[in-house]
């Protein structure tokens, strides 16, 4: 069955209604896709590997295997994990891990948002500052469930190096990068307004790792604020000087 299809066949199942939503926004537009595709085609290539640490329900996946990347996807939601391997089952090249990520190998309570479980997080310190901030009202974080730990390290070791790591984590960005011990040649975290202390801290990281030049995306823009890789000092800058109602986007690391 194709993964078209799978998906459809997934949004009209009321047993994971929690993400219809999500399969609605992220799956079946083809204009978005082949944005994504031309934006990652400057990450990704052809037999890369590529880590997807919160896949959620796999749309990046997709796009990074139109790119011909070989893929693990790490996604702790049993809903959202069980739609990647529906959705993949048939991809020799993708490889689903029901795990989330962090600076250590063990298991973490994970807050699940179930009416919007795309910004469901296994960081407490993130859905505090999302509490009653503008563009957050009314998300409640309603569940919480255990889930085991991975590190980019341990995923490194059995999988081998990736060419690119992509960290969409909510606010537990600084915990996966501490799970990483050296450089690989690009990565990408997520940083939003209410948290720009955690993008702080996930640059420094970045920097002492060994990544030198850096660029950023806002939201679903799927293009770079800055028409040349720059420094660590001005992406800081840059986040810095964003309004609140940026909202959020992505930092992109590039080791050299």
């Amino acid at each position: 069955m194709s993964s078209s299809a799978v998906v459809s066949s997934l949004r009209a199942n009321p047993a994971v209604s929690s993400i219809h939503q999500s399969l609605d926004f992220y799956w079946g537009n083809d204009v978005r896709d082949a944005a994504m595709d031309a934006f990652h085609a400057s990450l990704v290539r052809p037999g890369d590997v590529v880590f997807d640490i919160g896949a959620h329900v796999g749309d990046r996946v997709a796009s990074y295997r139109r790119l011909g990347a070989r893929v693990v996807a790490l996604e702790p939601q049993p809903l959202c994990s069980r739609a990647l391997t529906e959705i993949f089952a048939d991809d020799p090249g993708v490889r689903v891990v029901e795990a989330a990520c962090g600076a250590s190998a063990g298991s973490v309570t994970f807050y699940v948002n179930t009416a919007n479980p795309t910004v469901s997080t296994v960081s407490k310190d993130f859905v505090e500052a999302a509490f009653g901030a503008n563009g957050w009202r009314g998300q409640v974080w309603d569940t919480e469930i255990s889930v085991p730990t991975v590190t980019l390290d341990d995923l490194i070791r059995e999988y081998g190096e990736p060419s690119f790591v992509k960290i969409d984590v909510e606010g537990y960005e600084h915990a996966v990068l501490s799970g990483l011990s050296r450089a690989v040649p690009a990565l990408s975290f997520e940083f939003t307004t209410i948290e720009r202390d955690v993008a702080q801290q996930c640059l420094d990281r970045a920097v002492a790792l060994g990544f030198a030049r850096f660029n950023v995306a806002l939201g679903d823009t799927m293009g770079f604020d800055f028409a040349t890789w720059v420094s660590a000092e001005q992406v800081a800058a840059h986040l810095a000087g964003l309004p609140h109602e940026a909202n959020s986007g992505d930092v992109y690391c590039r080791r050299s």
